[in-house]
């Protein structure tokens, strides 16, 4: 069950190209992670697309984000698991928040998952 911090349900087939995006980032481009991180680059307008992990606790820690990511115009999407966002990311610990700021060789599935999470952000539930 997802918690208040998710205000959207996030598609298999995108939290994959959300994976993609921030592998790539983090081989070819730049990427910050953590709760505190995400903030500062969402406010600075620096984040070009911010992923959030669903299982998240206490779900306070993030319940923020989204909340400034469509203040700030910055496309956001959820993965079901912290841990899998700290791997992908680089980590060996898990992750509650990754902020891309250049996704590198993965800016092409970058752009199509910002256009589709908008969509899903944009359709009333």
């Amino acid at each position: 069950m997802p918690g208040i911090h998710v205000r959207f349900e996030t598609p298999k087939e995108l939290q994959e190209k959300a994976f993609q995006v921030v592998e790539g980032a983090r081989d070819t481009g730049s990427l910050r992670r953590g709760t505190n991180e995400v903030t500062k680059l969402i406010e600075r307008g620096q984040a070009k697309l911010v992923v959030i992990a669903e299982d998240v606790q206490p779900e306070e820690v993030v319940a923020h984000i989204p909340i400034l990511c469509e203040e700030k115009g910055v496309p956001y999407v959820y993965v079901s698991a912290k841990q899998d966002l700290g791997t992908s990311s680089g980590l060996k610990v898990p992750t509650a928040a990754v902020a891309v700021l250049d996704p590198g060789r993965a800016k092409p599935v970058n752009d199509e998952l910002a256009a589709r999470v908008a969509e899903l952000i944009k359709r009333p539930s």
